[in-house]
């Protein structure tokens, strides 16, 4: 199949319509236990919330590593491994899933220990949690099907399950809490279902595999070399997003110390580049797709082409959406925030929004091309050096600018991680060359 612009785009458009329908579950869940007119509900169900997702989290790098993977058996026309793949992805999130269920108690009391709480938004959260936390094992093992969907160009397969957990979700939200009456543990019962909904429908899509007996071919499934190589790309991925994760925690904490207004302001325009990472991760799962395929082929124009369409379309959405931040930035701000001194604040700051699309694009991207071509030691050290460089100049950068030294230091560490993923480019093309010219 030819790399055109409408493929690109028949693989990003429904992640991009996707992910705009995330922040929409989190709105109905908060608006539905509102209604029961008490505050200690709302926090309970966005702690419990925040907790378990922070705990899932970690397994994240099974929908990368299965997409990167599979790409490339696609792309090599090796059906059989594409299918035991599936496998070992699903086994590895059922595992995981039941790992946590049997590991709650002690989670959750470090959850805590971590963030405390109001004695009475803990128990509600503890009802929440003790309910939702079952479905762990569907929540991980959705990931690896979503990776193993997304190899394939499936990706209105990805937004079917999506619309599927959010619709249920946000139906029974409303049966059990304001129907029903059941308070907190019917938003965590909604979840649970709809969680296990999208994993069943997810494996219905996924019905192909299960007609190639490899999917159960024990021996090749567990294959020693195979599940080495899926457990070092899937380590790479895991300590690249620590330490990702690590600079946008670090940025918030340090936030905190200039004061509860610029605090809100940042929380206010991060929410800005949420919004980018929104938009452009469809471009980078379709680059995560096109790329590992070409790959497995073994074919190097392929790749570049594939790595070069992708990027030319995140590319323009990015400049589209600097110029509408710096037209319509503060208008945003004044919806999210009627107290006058974060508004002023957040405008003040806003000119580092309307950078910030334009200097992480290559980040981005680059992570999407590096992970379908499984390039992920790659990602993991230029990661390190990034974050070394982020933490190495954001003190005295604070020292000197204040918050907007946070902010440079924030944009800095988007340009270090395109740099150094960028000079390791070249290598990652000369690994498509076919094996017989080398």
């Amino acid at each position: 199949m030819n790399l055109t612009h409408r493929r690109v785009l028949h693989i990003a458009l429904p992640v991009v319509i996707s992910n705009a329908t995330v922040p929409i579950l989190g709105i109905v869940d908060t608006g539905v236990v509102g209604q029961l007119g008490l505050a200690a509900p709302i926090g309970a169900v966005g702690i419990g919330a925040i907790i378990l997702t922070a705990i899932y989290w970690i397994f994240g790098f099974l929908r990368m590593g299965t997409s990167g993977l599979t790409a490339q058996a696609v792309g090599a026309g090796d059906a059989l491994e594409t299918a035991a793949l599936l496998s070992r992805a699903l086994m590895i999130g059922l595992a995981a899933g039941a790992a946590i269920i049997a590991a709650q108690s002690l989670l959750f009391a470090g959850a805590f220990a971590i963030s405390p709480a109001s004695a009475e938004v803990e128990t509600l959260a503890r009802q929440y949690m003790s309910v939702r936390v079952w479905s762990a094992p569907a929540a991980i093992a959705l990931y690896g099907v979503t990776g193993w969907l997304i190899a394939q160009e499936r990706t209105g397969a990805v937004l079917a399950v999506q619309v599927l957990m959010n619709g249920a979700n946000i139906g029974l939200d409303l049966l059990f809490v304001l129907h029903l009456d059941w308070g907190v543990p019917g938003v965590a019962w909604a979840t649970f279902i709809a969680e296990w909904g999208g994993f069943a429908l997810g494996l219905w899509l996924c019905r192909s595999a299960f007609r190639v007996p490899a999917w159960r071919d024990w021996p090749r499934v567990f294959d020693r070399t195979k599940l080495i190589r899926m457990s070092i790309v899937n380590g790479d991925i895991m300590i690249r997003s620590v330490l990702l994760q690590a600079i946008f925690v670090s940025f918030l904490f340090w936030g905190a110390d200039f004061g509860d207004i610029q605090l809100a302001a940042n929380q206010i325009l991060l929410q800005f580049l949420h919004v980018t990472a929104y938009a452009l991760d469809g471009f980078a799962i379709a680059a995560e797709s096109l790329v590992g395929q070409a790959l497995g082929r073994r074919d190097r124009l392929a790749v570049r082409r594939a790595s070069l369409l992708t990027s030319g379309w995140s590319g323009g959405i990015c400049a589209a959406m600097a110029l509408a931040f710096a037209l319509f930035g503060g208008i945003v701000i004044d919806t999210m925030t009627t107290a006058p001194d974060v508004q002023i604040a957040a405008r003040h700051y806003l000119p580092y929004m309307v950078a910030a699309p334009l200097v992480g694009v290559a980040a981005w991207m680059l992570d999407g091309i590096f992970i379908g071509a499984t390039r992920t030691t790659d990602m993991r050290n230029m990661m390190v050096i990034s974050a070394i460089l982020y933490f190495a100049c954001v003190t005295p950068l604070m020292a000197a600018f204040g918050n907007h030294g946070l902010w440079l230091a924030l944009l800095a560490s988007f340009i270090f991680r395109g740099i150094t993923l960028g000079l390791r480019y070249p290598a990652l093309e000369r690994s498509a060359v076919p094996l017989s010219s080398r």
